[in-house]
C-alpha cells in the first residue's frame, strides 16, 4: 500500500510539474485540428452519433481544438468533474463527516438508563469496523446495558432516497444505492448503501455454490438457487434483490474451476442497515441492548458520548473519482445544500452547486443540472464548459488533491489507474493522462489532461453522445487521445 502511495505521488508530481506556467509558445495547429476532423467525420461508430469535443492549453486556456464544444450533451460521469470542483470549493479538502451516539439518560451500574441515539451527518465511509470502535467507545465509559431503544437518526438530509432521473432498473445496483445521511459501506471502495456478495463453486459438480456476503450482515436474507457445474460449464449468474425488500436471489451455475464471482447490491432503507450492523456491534461487546432498533428525531437536550469521523474530503476524492463512486457525488451534492442552507437535499445541494461554478467561469445558464453522479439522462453540459472548469480549477490551493483523484491511463491498481487502468497502455500516452471517464446507456465521456509529445499540456473534454454501443466510444475516445498526445 505504502510503495502504491509512493507510485501515484511520484506520477503526480511529474504530471503537476506540467501544469507550472509555460513559457513556450501555443501548440502548433500544423495537422492536429486535420487529424481530429478525419476521425471524427470517417469513424463508423459516429455515424448518427453527436460528439462534442473542446481542447485548451493548459498553460493560458486558449482554445487548441473546437468540435461542437458549445453543444449540451448528456455528461454521464463526467458530471462528477463539477461536483468534485464545487464541493472541494465549499466545504475544503480537510472537511469531514461525523457521526454522533447520543443520549438522554444516565449511566448508573453500567447500566444506560434511556434510549442511544445513532446520528448520521452524511458520512458513506463507515464500516463494520467502525461501528465496532464506537460500540468499544461505550464499553470504555462502562455501559454494559442500554434500556432503551437504539434510534437511527438520518434527519441530517431529507427523507427523498433517489435522484429524480434514477432508472428504476438500477435500483438494486450499488451504483444506484440508496442515499441517506446514515449508512454503511461493505469495504473500503466505501460503497456506501450496498453489500458485496462473493459466490464461489462448491467442492463438486451439483453442489450449491457457495455464498459469502460482507459484511457479514443477517440485514439481507439471500436465496441460493445456484449449481457448480463441470469445469468446461459456463459462468452465469444472475442476482435480483426483490423491491422494497432486502431479499436477494442468487441463480445460475458456476465451473467448478471457476474463481468465482463478486457482485455489490445495493440495499432496501440504508439507515436501517447501518443501525443492524451497530446492534451487532453492540452484542459483540457484551452491551445488551433492551430495546428495539427504530428511526427517529434525537431531542435537541441530548448529550453527545461520542464522535467518530471520517477520512478528509481530500481522501475520499479518490474512490469517488478514480472509481466513479454515484453514491459520494450524491452525499457530496446534499451536503452542501446542508453546509449552505441547513437543507440537505437534492434541490437545495445543486443550486449552492450552479452558485460555486459561476467562480471558474462556468456559464451555468446553458447548463442542465439534475443529479451530481451524472446517472441522468436529463444531465445537460457543453464540453466547452468543461474543459473551462479544468483550466480554471489549476489556480486553486486544492487542485493537487483534484488532479490525484482523476483516473490515470494505463496504470494498474484501482486506486491510481482506476477506470483507465485497463486503457491506453501504449507508451506515448500511458501514466500521461489524467481524466474521468463517464458511461451512461449510449453515451460515453472522457475529460481531463494530457501531456502532449512536445511536453506540453493539454485540456481535453470529449463528450460522445446517442452511440449504438457505448463502449464502442471507449476506443474512439482511446484514438483521440492518441493523437492529441502525439502532438
Amino acid at each position: 500500500m505504502i510503495l502504491l502511495k509512493r507510485l501515484n505521488l511520484i506520477i503526480l508530481l511529474g504530471f503537476f510539474a506540467t501544469l507550472l506556467p509555460q513559457t513556450q509558445p501555443v501548440l502548433a495547429a500544423d495537422n492536429l485540428p486535420q487529424q481530429l476532423n478525419q476521425l471524427l467525420n470517417e469513424e463508423h461508430d459516429l455515424q448518427g452519433a453527436i460528439a462534442g469535443v473542446s481542447i485548451r492549453n493548459a498553460a493560458n486556456g486558449e482554445v487548441v481544438y473546437d468540435h461542437m464544444g458549445d453543444i449540451r450533451l448528456r455528461p454521464a460521469s463526467n458530471m462528477k468533474l463539477l461536483t468534485a470542483a464545487a464541493a472541494l470549493s465549499v466545504l475544503g479538502e480537510d472537511y469531514t463527516f461525523k457521526t454522533e451516539l447520543l443520549t438522554e439518560g444516565e449511566v448508573n451500574k453500567k447500566t444506560l438508563q434511556g434510549d442511544l441515539y445513532l446520528k448520521g451527518k452524511g458520512d458513506p465511509t463507515l464500516l463494520k469496523e467502525d461501528f465496532d470502535h464506537m460500540a468499544t467507545e461505550l464499553k470504555t465509559l462502562g455501559i454494559q446495558k442500554i434500556t432503551g431503544h437504539l434510534i437511527g437518526d438520518d434527519s441530517w438530509y431529507d427523507d427523498i432516497r433517489y435522484s429524480v432521473d434514477l432508472p428504476w432498473s438500477d435500483e438494486q445496483t450499488y451504483y444506484g444505492a440508496q442515499i441517506s445521511a446514515l449508512t454503511a459501506s461493505p469495504t473500503h471502495d466505501y460503497d456506501s448503501g450496498s453489500v458485496m456478495i462473493e459466490v464461489k463453486p462448491g467442492n463438486q459438480q451439483g453442489d450449491k455454490a457457495e455464498i459469502k456476503v460482507t459484511p457479514n450482515t443477517d440485514f439481507v436474507k439471500i436465496i441460493n438457487q445456484t449449481e457448480t457445474g463441470t469445469k468446461d460449464g459456463k459462468k452465469e449468474l444472475t442476482f435480483e434483490r426483490e423491491h422494497a425488500k432486502n431479499t436477494i436471489r442468487i441463480s445460475g451455475t458456476l465451473p467448478v474451476t471457476s474463481n468465482g464471482q463478486k457482485e455489490w447490491i445495493g440495499v432496501w432503507e440504508p439507515t436501517r442497515y447501518a443501525l443492524a450492523l451497530f446492534k451487532q456491534s453492540l452484542t459483540e461487546q457484551g452491551i445488551q441492548l433492551s430495546g428495539k432498533i427504530k428511526t427517529g428525531t434525537t431531542p435537541t437536550e441530548s448529550k453527545i458520548v461520542h464522535t467518530h469521523s471520517s477520512i478528509k474530503l481530500s481522501e475520499l476524492l479518490v474512490p469517488f473519482m478514480k472509481l466513479s463512486n454515484n453514491g459520494h457525488a450524491e452525499t457530496l451534492v446534499k451536503e452542501m445544500g446542508k453546509v449552505v442552507t441547513g437543507e440537505g437535499s437534492w434541490e437545495k445541494g445543486l443550486k449552492v452547486m450552479e452558485t460555486e461554478l459561476t467562480k471558474f467561469g462556468i456559464n451555468t445558464e446553458t447548463l442542465v443540472l439534475r443529479d451530481g453522479s451524472g446517472i441522468s439522462h436529463v444531465n445537460l453540459v457543453p464540453a466547452a464548459q468543461l474543459s473551462q472548469l479544468l483550466v480554471a480549477v489549476q489556480q486553486q490551493t486544492w487542485f493537487p488533491a483534484f488532479l490525484h483523484s482523476l483516473p490515470v491511463a494505463g496504470e494498474s491498481g484501482k486506486m491510481i489507474g482506476g477506470t483507465l487502468r485497463s486503457r491506453m497502455k501504449s507508451q506515448n500516452v500511458k501514466g500521461k493522462v489524467f481524466a474521468k471517464t463517464g458511461t451512461i446507456s449510449t453515451v460515453s465521456t472522457l475529460s481531463g489532461y494530457v501531456q502532449t509529445k512536445s511536453g506540453q499540456t493539454l485540456i481535453f473534454s470529449i463528450m460522445l453522445n446517442n452511440l449504438i454501443d457505448a463502449s464502442k466510444g471507449k476506443k474512439i475516445e482511446d484514438k483521440l487521445i492518441s493523437i492529441i498526445a502525439s502532438h
